[in-house]
């Protein structure tokens, strides 16, 4: 007996485990409170993931270069293989191309390329869906592409990172797609946020590029999982600003027209920074004829070679650039770095390379600007004013010339400087490349990597809107209740004079079906005896419609019966609100209108 008992106690105590858990989900699954839980450990996870990241790719520099940073150092041998001398760079990115080919091929070939694009096709045609591998595989194959020499940046895999875990966290947790697509912003903001120590720029950079729109509710979830992120990256980074610059002024109000004539040129270099990027890809393409997984390894070799001439391209080349923030480069030498950036990042990008274009399209920016600046003091010593200045703000207008998000280079130049001075010089170059880039190219350099596929991100067909949007975004008030013991005559006055086919049944102030004009119609017609009949002998039992429940949903639930309205429900199941097909059909008016 006692044995008996003890079973039944640990069999209760399962069953309420199960439920508390159940429960819990379904909180974590439904409400607000439930996904900006979700945000901070999504915020936790995109934060660790950047530190694992930068720390990955320091060791893998480390190793292919002997150094910490081989565009700082340049020219110099390898110290682990000496006898080498400075011709091992031309074999470290094909030892790279070697080891990161296959895995990317085998396990996730979505890992390839810039990895910013990847994420926006998520978003828009899987419902925010990435295979929790690509976290691993972009850190991995990243890393060891920047470390072995490849001219990428570290934002375009960040962002992979931070959203695959993002989707991945709402996948366990069974979300609706609109909420996992927040995730999956929310995973890139984190990452941004960490990696930069820039929380406003990273959540610019998830609205404005991934999700393009700036809703309430998804905004102030992108900021929890931007400073969660945020705070694990300062404590491992410190915070402190990325780039540093001495401090300068606008001397003369002729500067401004400076900046507007730099904000053109911007656009036009980040536009031609595109076009380079996708002509190489296709040039590799059609001259590469073997397997893809040898693609990078092969290609590696010509990488090499470039390397080898300019040392300054290998990896991301931060101290390159911050060289040209303080006007360190002649002009010619600018514009060969310039050039060479745009080159070797395409060339890595094209051999099958995993990395982004974010960084390197800073670093094109850096190098026009502090060209502009050094034509400028040479035509005009006197009104032109410091390099500093052109080289940081040309670095915004160039970015936002080729990506079109003005708001994303703003915040994320002033976080990475931490300096308010450039603040409206940025901001009038930035709009007017922005502005710019729209009359001289139709797409963005990473939308238009989707285009060529035949996918096009800028439109969402009328079921991805239905889809995107809630019930609680159109639910009217809940209509006046019917009691469940009154006689059908009663309900049928009480319909007549309310106006409206469906009401809501109630029974001790609770909900328990509906009753409509149709029922009572039909039953009154066919019995004699109205006065034994009363409204719960004729309810019905509407489908489950909950406030996060999607309008295509609804649609289904409703068109799949004859009952034309519902009660929505909250996660605890509470009455919160009413739908009907006309609401419905209003919600599907708009979305094809648009």
């Amino acid at each position: 007996m006692r044995e008996v008992r003890i079973s039944r106690l640990k069999l209760r105590v399962s069953w309420i485990d199960f439920w508390n858990w159940h429960k819990a989900a379904n909180w974590i699954r439904t409400t607000r409170g439930g996904l900006n839980f979700l945000a901070v450990l999504v915020g936790a996870g995109a934060g660790l993931g950047a530190i694992i990241f930068r720390w990955l790719i320091v060791h893998a520099t480390e190793v292919f270069s002997g150094t910490k940073d081989y565009s700082a150092a340049g020219h110099i041998p390898n110290h682990h293989f000496p006898w080498l001398g400075i011709y091992f760079v031309i074999l470290a990115p094909a030892i790279g191309g070697l080891i990161y080919g296959p895995l990317v091929h085998r396990f996730a070939p979505e890992a390839r390329g810039h990895g910013v694009p990847e994420v926006m096709y998520a978003i828009s045609h899987k419902g925010g869906r990435i295979p929790a591998k690509v976290a691993a595989v972009k850190s991995l194959a990243s890393a060891i592409c920047i470390g072995s020499g490849g001219s990428v940046g570290r934002e375009g895999p960040i962002v992979q990172i931070g959203s695959a875990i993002g989707s991945s966290l709402g996948q366990r947790f069974k979300v609706s797609e609109n909420r996992l697509r927040t995730l999956v912003a929310c995973g890139a903001a984190g990452g941004i946020a960490a990696t930069f120590n820039a929380p406003i720029a990273g959540v610019f950079f998830s609205l404005e590029l991934l999700l393009g729109e700036f809703a309430t509710e998804g905004f102030a979830t992108v900021v929890i999982a931007s400073v969660t992120a945020s705070v694990i990256g300062r404590a491992a980074f410190r915070n402190v600003p990325f780039i540093s610059l001495p401090s300068f002024s606008i001397n003369h109000p002729v500067q401004y027209l400076f900046y507007i004539v730099l904000g053109v040129l911007a656009a036009l270099v980040g536009i031609m920074f595109t076009r380079v990027l996708y002509w190489i890809e296709d040039l590799c393409d059609r001259i590469w004829r073997g397997p893809e997984w040898a693609r990078p390894a092969v290609g590696g070799l010509f990488l090499g070679l470039i390397l080898l001439v300019l040392p300054e391209m290998y990896g991301v080349g931060y101290p390159v650039l911050q060289g040209g923030l303080e006007g360190k480069y002649a002009l010619g030498f600018l514009i060969v770095l310039l050039i060479g950036k745009m080159v070797a990042t395409s060339f890595t990008i094209g051999i099958g390379g995993s990395g982004g274009v974010f960084a390197p399209s800073l670093f094109i920016g850096a190098m026009f600007g502090a060209a502009f600046g050094t034509v400028l003091h040479m035509i005009t010593p006197f009104y032109s004013g410091a390099l500093g200045p052109y080289a940081l703000v040309g670095m915004g207008a160039v970015f936002a010339g080729a990506a079109r998000a003005p708001m994303t280079a703003i915040v994320i130049l002033f976080e990475l400087t931490g300096d308010y001075t450039i603040i409206l010089p940025l901001m009038l170059a930035i709009a007017v490349a922005t502005i710019a880039s729209r009359v001289f190219m139709n797409d963005t350099i990473y939308t238009l990597k989707l285009r060529r596929r035949g996918v096009d991100v800028s439109k969402k067909s009328n079921i991805e809107r239905l889809n995107s949007q809630t019930v609680e975004s159109i639910m009217l008030h809940q209509p006046a209740a019917i009691e469940w013991n009154l006689k059908l005559i009663a309900a049928a006055d009480r319909i007549f004079a309310q106006g409206g086919e469906v009401r809501p049944v109630t029974k001790d102030g609770a909900v328990i079906g509906i009753v409509s004009a149709y029922a009572l119609s039909r039953a009154i017609s066919r019995d004699e005896d109205l006065d034994s009949l009363i409204v719960e002998n004729i309810i019905e039992q509407p489908p489950a419609i909950f406030t996060m429940t999607s309008i295509a949903a609804a649609i289904g639930a409703l068109g799949g019966n004859e009952i034309s309205a519902a009660p929505v429900l909250d996660s605890d199941e509470n009455v919160v609100g009413w739908i009907d097909q006309v609401s419905l059909l209003n919600a599907v008016s708009l979305s094809v209108s648009r």
